[in-house]
């Protein structure tokens, strides 16, 4: 059965380019986001690990820890990252597993049966400080991953697990948040002093002033 949101992300111990890792243990007490390629050298993956180290300083601020992966052995991810240096202007100063048995690809479901079974999907999992998986994605080998949406993904799911809301569709950090329907209106002004607009009894939008 493949993963879902909510379960609770696999453990699993691999050899990496920063050694040996444990993954929950590797995770401490930050968020995780875990990503998958299909193999070393491809065009569309260069692009995107050059991406994710130039978001570095983003990833730190959001205590998030990113970490790769693809079925190629570790020798062979060390060339890939010369690579991406010299072309994306970044060199991945985060952990790339290595997967040549496919473990982790098994656990979370990254090899389609109907597929390549020596290539992983191009997923990505969030993964929370209680080890849950929060979010999911999974795209095909022609697009690459936009990683500022990823960021905003995280952004809203920090904010809705710390105070208890939810975000409206295109929501960007600083803009109204969406009140539970659970709450009364009395609850709602009681906790949102600064006020909230009511469109409909179940859709009341408030800002939190959040930069």
């Amino acid at each position: 059965m493949s993963l879902q949101i909510g379960q609770t992300a696999p453990d699993f111990e691999q050899e990496s380019t920063h050694g040996n890792i444990r993954f929950h243990a590797w995770l401490g007490e930050s968020w995780g986001v875990l990503f998958s390629h299909p193999r070393n050298f491809t065009p569309v993956c260069t692009t995107e690990l050059g991406e994710v180290a130039r978001l570095g300083p983003e990833w730190d601020k959001r205590n998030v820890k990113v970490i790769g992966l693809s079925v190629d052995p570790v020798e062979s991810h060390r060339k890939w990252e010369e690579d991406i240096a010299e072309t994306q202007g970044h060199s991945p100063d985060f952990p790339m597993i290595a997967d040549p048995d496919a473990k982790v690809a098994a656990l979370y479901g990254m090899v389609h049966p109907e597929s390549d079974p020596n290539l992983t999907v191009r997923a990505v999992f969030v993964i929370d400080p209680a080890r849950k998986i929060r979010l999911i994605l999974t795209y095909p080998p022609s697009t690459g991953r936009n990683f500022q949406e990823i960021l905003r993904a995280i952004d809203s799911l920090q904010l809705t697990a710390s105070r208890g809301v939810s975000t409206p569709v295109n929501w960007n950090p600083g803009g109204e948040v969406v009140i539970s329907p659970k709450l009364s209106d009395e609850e709602a002004a009681r906790l949102f002093p600064q006020g909230f607009r009511k469109l409909k009894p179940y859709l009341r939008l408030t800002s939190l002033g959040q930069s």
